[in-house]
């Protein structure tokens, strides 16, 4: 718990709960500033890769994935069980902000956009076998 993933290039331990107090002060602060949503998706995506760089992690998704981690973690030894269930890969959506949309391409998302748009007209694969997709 706490320990950044860059070792000790940090300058603070990771302490989620100051992690919360900090996001909730700046989503505050952009909404006293009467930031439109557009302007504070960015600020607060931007914002959110800023802390997750500072601990090591290249992204928000994955540096809250860790926190969570972390958090599941220290209830170890409580008399229960731990599972963590993730899907292999997660796509576009299925409803919003309208069905398919996808922020940025990563992972199959262009295998997906390929061929939706010609560039592929197949991809090799046994239709017998199931794909852990989510969207």
């Amino acid at each position: 718990m706490g320990e950044p993933l860059n070792g000790t290039k940090s300058p603070e331990l990771l302490d989620i709960e100051v992690e919360m107090t900090l996001m909730s002060g700046r989503l505050n602060e952009l909404k006293a500033n009467q930031a439109s949503q557009k302007e504070e998706m960015i600020a607060m995506k931007e914002f959110g890769v800023e802390r997750a760089r500072l601990f090591g992690w290249q992204n928000s998704y994955v540096f809250t994935k860790a926190m969570g981690e972390m958090i599941i973690s220290e209830s170890k030894g409580h008399d229960h069980k731990i599972v963590i269930l993730r899907p292999t890969i997660v796509t576009s959506t299925l409803k919003d902000p309208f069905p398919g949309w996808i922020e940025g391409v990563r992972t199959i998302d262009g295998f997906f956009l390929a061929f939706g748009k010609g560039k592929c007209r197949c991809i090799a694969g046994n239709s017998q076998i199931i794909v852990d997709v989510a969207s």
